[in-house]
């Protein structure tokens, strides 16, 4: 009996000390009630494999929808994300007789995200109707909509629980510890659903689509079941609230790094071009099926993963936050030249290669820049650095994947008509002409963020005082 207590104070040990952020749970937030919170992470996760990864291959290879209109489809939910400071204000805010502030606002991104899902089979249906397929667009431009906008609200309000439930010492770790969840979510999801259409159908895939807006309803619900305590005081409708235009323009005049910024912009578009075309890159050039271009967005998560894993460590020891997002560049570089190849090389294996190192560099760049932003505000504004650091990398990125997928469809009409050589004239040259594109303006971002290596910056610890310190995000918006 008495060595029981020993093996799991040893075990206990173990946990806290390899597995990642496990020593986020506290007395007022145990691990296993984060864990359950952490599942709105997994719903998030699942429709952005879906939107991001398998309905865009399905409507460009499956269907034959152009890639410019999946490509703008594809950035619909992106443009919802520069207003996340605006929603994490006014569930700060929320005026209620009931006592909660988070409550509402996850759970109104949850109807809205099952919206999305529900109507999308809909709209796929009549995208393949060439008679119907105007309506097709409007209703699959709708379902896209419904979807982003749900998950960034439910992703928003779920965060701000996150950091109202956790004490001040264990909230940087417990945000990180939802954000990893996200990924793990992606991953999952993405192996799953590339296994269940392996052997593809339509009318597998609208099982799967109304399989996830059930579970996003299931999974949201375990995760907020008595988490937030009623507090009819601070939901009051006579206290006084901030308005969010003063607080934002303090915010600005306070001062931010043009120069970071506009890096931040120009890695988050070249990062992003190839959201809508990597899957049916491999579906259309390389013949795989829709369950294995599936697979490749839960490579593309583990390796943001590992990145995001790197970055801790790097932080911890006290790297320079924008050195780190200059090494994520530099792999970004390296991924889409595995992927330029794979084609000429009829290789499935190096676009897995190049997709994995895809979320590697993603996740060193967006941390490094992260970190960096949360040095522009005092900590009264960090949450405000944190939406403008989201602003500019969603607008950038949105603008990404829709130029990436203009491009794409206009170098292949061009090549394709007979008036340029055999050498270029090939279905992948239109995939190849995007990702060329990426690489010069990861090369661009790494110019802009050059000269900002190494500078003095208020509001950060020094490098010795940071070794050895916890790693972890205070909000990280996705």
């Amino acid at each position: 009996m008495s060595q029981r207590p020993r093996l799991a104070d040893t075990w206990t040990q173990v946990a806290v000390r390899y597995l990642p952020f496990a020593d986020a749970a506290s007395e007022d937030l145990p691990l296993g009630r984060l864990l359950r919170l952490s599942l709105f992470q997994v719903s998030v996760g699942m429709a952005m494999v879906l939107l991001n990864g398998t309905l865009n291959r399905v409507m460009i290879v499956e269907i034959g929808t152009p890639t410019w209109l999946v490509a703008l489809l594809i950035a619909v939910p992106l443009l919802v994300a520069p207003f996340r400071a605006l929603i994490g204000h006014k569930s700060d805010t929320h005026r209620s007789f009931l006592g909660w502030r988070r409550v509402p606002y996850i759970w109104a991104g949850t109807l809205a995200q099952f919206g999305g899902l529900a109507i999308m089979p809909f709209a796929l249906l009549l995208l393949g109707k060439p008679e119907a397929f105007n309506l097709g667009m409007v209703a699959a431009a709708i379902a896209f909509l419904m979807t982003g906008a749900g998950f960034h609200i439910t992703q928003t309000a779920g965060l701000a629980l996150a950091t109202d439930l956790a004490p001040e010492d264990k909230r940087p770790r417990a945000v990180a510890l939802l954000y990893v969840m996200l990924l793990v979510g992606m991953m999952f999801a993405a192996f799953v659903i590339g296994g269940v259409l392996m052997d593809f159908s339509a009318t597998k895939l609208v099982q799967v689509i109304q399989g996830c807006a059930v579970l996003t309803i299931i999974l949201n619900l375990v995760a907020l079941w008595k988490q937030e305590a009623r507090n009819p005081k601070a939901t009051a409708h006579d206290r006084e609230t901030p308005d969010f235009r003063e607080l934002w323009n303090s915010f600005v005049r306070d001062g931010r790094n043009a120069r970071l910024l506009t890096a931040i912009g120009i890695g988050a578009a070249g990062f992003a071009m190839q959201d809508a075309l990597l899957e049916p890159y491999g579906g259309e050039i390389l013949g795989l099926s829709v369950g294995s271009t599936t697979s490749l967005t839960g490579a593309w998560a583990f390796g943001s993963l590992i990145g995001f894993m790197l970055s801790g460590r790097s932080l911890a020891l006290g790297t320079d936050p924008l050195r780190l997002a200059g090494v994520g560049l530099v792999t970004g570089v390296i991924a889409f030249l595995f992927v330029v190849f794979a084609a000429p090389f009829g290789s499935p294996m190096m676009l897995f290669l190049g997709a994995f190192a895809i979320g590697v560099g993603l996740g060193l760049f967006s941390v490094g820049t992260l970190m960096e932003a949360m040095n522009l505000a005092e900590s009264a504004t960090a949450g405000l650095a944190l939406g403008a650091w989201g602003a500019v990398q969603a607008t950038a990125a949105g603008a990404g994947i829709a130029v990436g997928g203009a491009l794409r469809d206009g170098v292949s009409a061009l090549v394709m008509t007979g008036d340029a050589g055999e050498a270029i004239a090939t279905r992948a040259t239109g995939y190849t002409s995007v990702y060329l594109l990426e690489i010069l303006l990861l090369l661009a971002g790494l110019a802009a963020i050059g000269p900002l290596v190494g500078r003095g910056r208020t509001n950060t610890l020094d490098s010795r005082e940071r070794a050895g310190q916890p790693f972890g995000l205070r909000e990280f918006p996705t």
